[in-house]
Parts: C-alpha cells; sequence; structure tokens
C-alpha cells in the first residue's frame, strides 16, 4: 500500500476556499478504486496548516486517482491558494 502525507500551509483569507477544496477531492476520492483511506485535518495548534492523509491500494490506483478530472481540478485550485509538501511512503 501507498500512503501519501500532504501537509498545506494556506493564509487565513484563503483557507475556507483551500479546505472546501480538500473536502471536495477527499469526498469524490474516497469513491474511487483502490483508495483505502483517504482525509483532510486541520491543525489545532496552527491555524494556517492543514493536511490531506491518504492510502492507496497500489500504484495503479495512485496513478489513476492523480490523472482523474477532479484531482486536477481541486489540486490546481489549492496550489493557487497555498504551498504544498508531499510525502510518500510504501507499506
Amino acid at each position: 500500500m501507498l500512503r501519501l502525507n500532504c501537509f498545506i500551509k494556506v493564509e487565513e483569507t484563503h483557507k475556507e476556499r483551500v479546505l472546501s477544496a480538500a473536502r471536495r477531492l477527499t469526498a469524490a476520492s474516497l469513491l474511487q478504486d483502490g483508495c483505502v483511506a483517504y482525509d483532510v485535518f486541520e491543525s489545532a495548534t496552527r491555524p494556517d496548516v492543514m493536511m490531506i492523509c491518504e492510502t492507496w491500494r497500489d500504484e495503479a490506483a495512485l496513478k489513476a486517482h492523480s490523472e482523474s478530472e477532479v484531482f486536477v481540478r481541486e489540486v490546481r485550485e489549492m496550489r493557487k491558494l497555498s504551498e504544498m509538501k508531499l510525502e510518500s511512503f510504501e507499506f
């Protein structure tokens, strides 16, 4: 399985737009084949930080997700409004 942690740093003025995009992405991703888990979290100590944590069955499922229309659209929106850093690992 593959785990991805996407850390998002966002200014307060853009936080609701980024959070809305992340929620739309999460809802759609949970329906995709090979998605084991997908969630968005807000930091309890840093109001400018969020994280998307996702788990995929395999590389093929992750590739299909990354190429999906909803992924491309929502990630493009989030990247315009925030800084994103991705960590990934296999287990």
